[in-house]
């Protein structure tokens, strides 16, 4: 406790003080601004000088004023038109160019994915679809062929083969 608490009455005392301080240095401010404002004023718009016959010369070099910011928009919209007309013109020579242009498909990659992964990519985690595509298949039995002639008398087949050679060589 080597400092001393300030009483409630001393800082209200020291803080009405910083207050009128602060109002004083802000009303300064002020009144400087407006000394500077008047300053710039006087120098940047000087009054103007008018003639004997003020109010008429007045009136007509206002008309003439006028004619002139008429003039100068009357340009600045033909500039303007023309600006438009150029970048319309751009943007239809860009779509041309586009058109004429083929378009490049990309190189598709080879991806190697199982029907059941196809399936939750489609459709989602949330439904449950398994499509297991050999299981569908149908199983299809082979035959066995089996030989059914009986083992007879060679002879008599090779006799049988004689009598049909015989028959061809008569006609």
């Amino acid at each position: 406790m080597s400092e001393k608490k300030m009483t409630s009455s001393r800082k209200h005392h020291l803080k009405s003080l910083v207050l009128s301080v602060a109002a004083g240095l802000l009303e300064q401010e002020v009144k400087e601004i407006a000394e500077e404002k008047e300053r710039f004023m006087a120098e940047a718009c000087p009054p103007m000088d008018l003639p004997s016959g003020g109010q008429q010369e007045l009136m007509e070099y206002c008309k003439k004023l006028g004619q002139l910011s008429e003039k100068s928009d009357e340009e600045r919209y033909d500039a303007e038109a023309k600006v438009t007309k150029a970048q319309k013109e751009i943007e239809d020579l860009k779509f041309k160019v586009t058109e004429l242009q083929p378009v490049k498909k990309p190189a598709l990659k080879k991806v190697r994915m199982s029907a059941d992964s196809m399936l939750q990519a489609l459709l989602g985690s949330k439904h449950k679809v398994t499509m297991d595509l050999r299981s569908n298949l149908k199983q299809v039995k082979k035959e066995v062929k089996e030989d059914t002639t009986e083992a007879g008398d060679w002879r008599k087949n090779i006799e049988d083969k004689a009598d049909r050679k015989k028959m061809f060589e008569t006609s």
